[in-house]
């Protein structure tokens, strides 16, 4: 982790104050700072004033603050979060973030391997002892000693414990690390268990999905990024900010349901007229997730959209709740519809930067590109 700070950094690369205001008012509006939080002014606790917007408390932070350590391990997984978050279509928030983070150690993206990699590793652990993002991706295995999910003849569990002991915050991203996952779907041959069972007394920040949505995860490190602190975390330790509704609240096929209106097959007039999915076992009504406000592929599209019921996959036992195709027993019971404008809100905070987002990026890799030559 560098000394200097993220916006000395920037600045060297050829970006500007101004283009820098931009992005920190896309990051504060990516985390849902849309309130001004009481902070400390020399020395007594006050709240900010009308000149000090949620743009501007980022931009202290960038400016004081180097880039983030975060050590990534991997245990029962596909690597589909990795893939997701690395492939992501989204040049503004998902770039932005990375380039204010260190990865450190990430057996997937690293370029050394073996004995090298897992020195490297220690030597992280080690110097930013208290100070680094600890990442887990995969459900844990502590079944019979371990054996069916080990690296470097360390069981998944020991090497969770080590990196848990000096990490400033623990992420479970995806839904194997969250709640168990595919793993630990029957019979759980392996005896797979989350990481928050496999940590317990500790506060485990979950970020589930299958994969996890990379605005998601790259929103929530930036929340950490600038406040040092968690954000604020709904009963199953999910960021408010992105669960806090579920996927019907803001599914733009609502209004099919409210008017009655559902797909009985997926080849029949109401599929292809865009009913709701309700009846083909679509689980949006009981999904907390910001897929229908973030969506896919740079806010192209979600499941929903594409035509395929929400399959739960951010909740608890979403492998073993129940029949995909079926649907739902028991009659949606769910408060009045969060307006659209609110929906609105979100998909407009995150792409009102992405210009700026966009043009930074560019002097960015120009600034790489000249100092490569």
């Amino acid at each position: 982790m560098p000394d200097k700070s993220i916006f000395e950094e920037l600045k060297e690369k050829g970006v500007s104050r101004r283009d820098f205001m931009k992005l920190c008012g896309t990051v504060a509006g990516a985390i849902g700072l849309t309130y001004l939080p009481p902070v400390k002014l020399n020395g007594a606790s006050a709240k900010l004033g009308r000149s000090y917007k949620p743009a501007a408390l980022v931009a202290k932070a960038l400016a004081t603050k180097s880039r983030l350590p975060v050590i990534w391990l991997e245990f029962q997984d596909c690597a589909g979060c990795s893939e997701a978050l690395t492939r992501s279509q989204s040049p503004t928030l998902v770039d932005l973030v990375l380039n204010q983070i260190t990865v450190e150690y990430h057996e997937t993206l690293s370029a050394a391997a073996g004995f090298q990699a897992d020195d490297a590793k220690m030597a992280a652990m080690k110097k930013y002892a208290g100070k680094y993002v600890l990442v887990i991706e995969g459900s844990v295995s502590p079944k019979d000693g371990g054996v069916y999910c080990t690296i470097g003849g360390k069981s998944s569990l020991a090497l969770l414990q080590e990196a848990a002991a000096g990490a400033a915050a623990i992420i479970a991203t995806g839904n194997c690390a969250a709640f168990g996952g595919l793993p630990k779907a029957n019979p759980n041959p392996t005896g797979a268990v989350s990481v928050s069972e496999a940590l317990p007394g500790k506060t485990i920040l979950n970020i589930p999905g299958c994969p996890a949505i990379p605005e998601v995860f790259t929103g929530t490190l930036a929340h950490f990024l600038i406040f040092g602190t968690l954000p604020e975390l709904d009963q199953l330790n999910r960021p408010k900010t992105f669960y806090g509704n579920t996927i019907h609240d803001r599914c733009l096929r609502r209004p099919f349901y409210e008017a009655g209106k559902f797909a009985s097959s997926f080849d029949d007039e109401g599929a292809k007229q865009g009913y709701c999915l309700y009846k083909l076992g679509c689980k949006g009504p009981t999904t907390y997730n910001a897929c229908a406000s973030l969506k896919w592929c740079g806010g192209l599209s979600f499941p929903v959209q594409s035509g395929h019921p929400c399959l739960g996959c951010s909740e608890p036992n979403f492998w073993d709740g129940g029949g995909f195709y079926q649907g739902q027993s028991a009659p949606l019971d769910r408060p009045a519809l969060v307006t659209a404008g609110a929906a609105l809100a979100t998909g407009a905070v995150i792409g009102a930067g992405a210009a700026a987002a966009n043009h930074a990026q560019k002097k960015t890799a120009e600034h790489d590109e000249k100092k490569e030559k």
